[in-house]
């Protein structure tokens, strides 16, 4: 008898360029899922060991790693290439410098496969579209951490949709990090990332939601978010040096949804959606603020204007009704109070 192929309930792509000093935290720290998980590692072109590591693992634990080697065309196109790979029931990403708590992960794996085997059996029609799941964000340098969950938003590991959610707080929003798809919702929701652009995980985060009929969140502290590397793309001054690639996702996402359309089914999705937009006009406005030059001035006033000419029901919402409005205060006295609050926030819930 021809033997069946196994399940692989998880597919994990890691996009990896110059990442030789910590993917292998990353990778081992998905290894405990064995057979019924893939890890594909997405070599991006990188010039230093990366390609070797990748090999490595792949070689020593076949069937489970898989090693792509593609020319360099940054975290978006590795991402899109892991998901025109997988062959798991689930689509994570994880980032070559986070990791998984293995605890969390165990619950989580044990969890997804218990929805799978019901489905299979004939016990339920339906598996969850999206798992949520808390992430922390780990500053090592600085021996400390902080914890998001989504416990007020969220009924406890009960299948929800999103007319059952609470509200999210300021200090909320759904990151890639903290969100595991469906690979077929992924796929009909049509999400690619543009190459050659940093960011894009705000992309990856948004576009799929209006595809979710089913979400199930678990109270765990899954992942593990790094913040502390001097390149990293969140770090501010990086991000200020890259403003026109968050500027350009700022404006893919404002556009990529047809948040009335949305409205009509799920309410509450379209006024998340709605304010997940106006984070992201926030982070654009103030960090051009923080440049100081004629220059990002009148970047920022293009910004806005571009939203204003493409959705103009949209641009009255976030200008008068929603946090980005108060990142676009007119004078110097606007940018001034702009640019405390900002400073008060990044204090308080210790993002880079």
């Amino acid at each position: 008898m021809k033997e069946s192929k196994q399940t692989k309930y998880i597919t994990f792509t890691i996009p990896c360029y110059n990442s030789q000093d910590y993917m292998k935290r990353c990778i081992d720290s998905l290894l405990p899922g064995g057979e019924d998980v893939e890890i594909i590692i997405i070599n991006d072109g990188s010039k230093d060991a990366t390609a070797q590591i990748a090999d490595d693992y792949e070689k020593r634990y076949p069937g489970i790693v898989r090693a792509v080697h593609k020319p360099n065309g940054g975290h978006g196109s590795g991402v899109n290439k892991g998901l025109e790979l997988a062959q798991g029931v689930y689509f994570k990403v994880v980032d070559s410098d986070d990791w998984l708590d293995e605890d969390a992960y165990a619950k989580l794996l044990g969890r997804v496969k218990r929805f799978c085997n019901m489905k299979a059996a004939g016990l339920t029609r339906e598996i969850p579209d999206l798992f949520v799941f808390n992430y922390l964000y780990d500053h090592l340098d600085e021996g400390s951490s902080h914890t998001m969950h989504y416990r007020n938003v969220f009924p406890l590991e009960e299948m929800c949709d999103w007319n059952d959610i609470g509200r999210f707080r300021t200090s909320q929003y759904l990151i890639m990090h903290a969100l595991m798809f469906r690979t077929d919702v992924l796929r009909q929701s049509e999400v690619v990332l543009p190459e050659h652009t940093f960011y894009v995980d705000n992309i990856f985060a948004y576009k799929p939601l209006p595809y979710v009929r089913h979400i199930y969140y678990m109270d765990i502290d899954l992942y593990h978010y790094y913040i502390g590397r001097e390149d990293q793309s969140v770090n501010e001054k990086v991000l200020m040096s890259r403003i026109d690639q968050q500027i350009r996702v700022t404006e893919i996402v404002s556009k990529c949804v047809d948040l009335n359309e949305v409205k009509e089914t799920y309410p509450k999705l379209a006024e998340y959606m709605c304010r997940n937009i106006s984070i992201m006009m926030a982070i654009s406005s103030i960090h051009l603020l923080l440049i100081n030059s004629q220059e990002a001035y009148g970047k920022r006033k293009r910004l806005w204007e571009q939203v204003k000419e493409d959705n103009l029901r949209l641009y009255f919402r976030l200008k008068y009704t929603t946090l980005s409005g108060l990142t676009y205060l007119p004078g110097r006295l606007g940018g001034m109070l702009t640019r405390g609050g900002y400073r008060a926030a990044r204090k308080i819930y210790q993002f880079q």
